[in-house]
């Protein structure tokens, strides 16, 4: 036989059997929906809900001023840190004309511990001057107010009108949109982006309380290095399950908060809070975020 008629005889075979010389196919694994992941997600957003139904702001506040100054303050620091400083700021200045008026020198060090004070209190007596001369010192329950305030971004705004005027808003820090990209909720990385993708996948009655479940979540499971899988209630909605430690028992040591058995981030946490208060202000430390 031929070289001709060996390829046409070859070409014409049946395939052989598979055996275990033979190299088995690669799984392929089918590309999820919308609608499967859409499901997926607000299935997630439900485990969170009965997972933290504590879930609230991590800032201490006991008005939307305060709130406001609290959120401008928490850039590049934890909440922690801003609440062991905000008590002898809202001393010092209470209200917006109080603030409005303060020396920056004097402001500046009160808020040295936040960090980045001196773009920090430029801000603060910026919108602070601003409330007074444009919002007779109040501050405005309005996205578009908001924004237009020294230092203050979409983020700040929702988490503003989401926890002291009750509207609604998805809050993107950084690790919301860890989370949603890690679940993929979203490829995106600006974060008006993200926020506009989430807000496409939940209801808008969902989209405060879900903000913060996820970044409960994020601080105390699913962290930025080595997330908690093996301590992880959503691992098995998790595309992502494996990126961390799965052994449970190593798993649990790397919990945080009161699900680590630690004090939270708050002085004066709500009511329902299962875990304990924050200690008052003390020497600077790593930031845990």
């Amino acid at each position: 036989m031929g070289e001709q008629a060996l390829e046409k005889a070859s070409s014409q075979a049946p395939p052989a059997p598979e055996g275990k010389g033979s190299a088995k196919k690669p799984k392929v694994t089918k590309p999820e929906s919308r609608l499967s992941m859409v499901r997926r997600a607000r299935r997630i957003n439900r485990e969170l809900a009965e997972v933290y139904p504590y879930a609230h702001p991590e800032l201490d506040f006991r008005n939307p001023f305060e709130l406001l100054v609290a959120t401008v303050l928490s850039a590049q620091t934890t909440d922690l840190r801003v609440n062991q400083t905000t008590p002898a700021l809202f001393a010092a200045y209470p209200t917006p004309e109080d603030m409005a008026a303060a020396a920056p020198e004097h402001l500046e060090e009160l808020i040295r511990p936040t960090g980045f004070f001196r773009a920090k209190s430029k801000a603060l007596l910026g919108l602070s001057q601003a409330l007074r001369d444009n919002f007779g010192g109040e501050v405005p329950g309005r996205l578009e107010d908001l924004v237009t305030l020294p230092g203050v971004g979409r983020k700040t705004a929702n988490v503003v009108l989401g926890n002291a005027f009750g509207v609604p808003g998805i809050t993107v820090d950084t690790h919301f949109g860890r989370l949603v990209r890690r679940w993929k909720w979203t490829e995106q990385q600006d974060p008006e982006k993200v926020e506009a993708e989430i807000c496409a996948i939940f209801p808008k009655s969902e989209w405060t309380m879900l903000s913060h479940r996820v970044v409960f979540h994020g601080r105390r499971i699913c962290h930025a290095r080595r997330p908690a899988c093996g301590a992880c209630p959503i691992a098995p909605l998790c595309p992502a399950y494996g990126e961390g430690e799965t052994d449970p028992e190593k798993a649990k040591k790397l919990l945080k908060y009161e699900k680590g058995g630690l004090p939270g981030q708050r002085l004066n946490p709500p009511p329902d809070y299962p875990g304990l208060p924050a200690p008052p202000a003390g020497p600077a430390g790593p930031a845990e975020g």
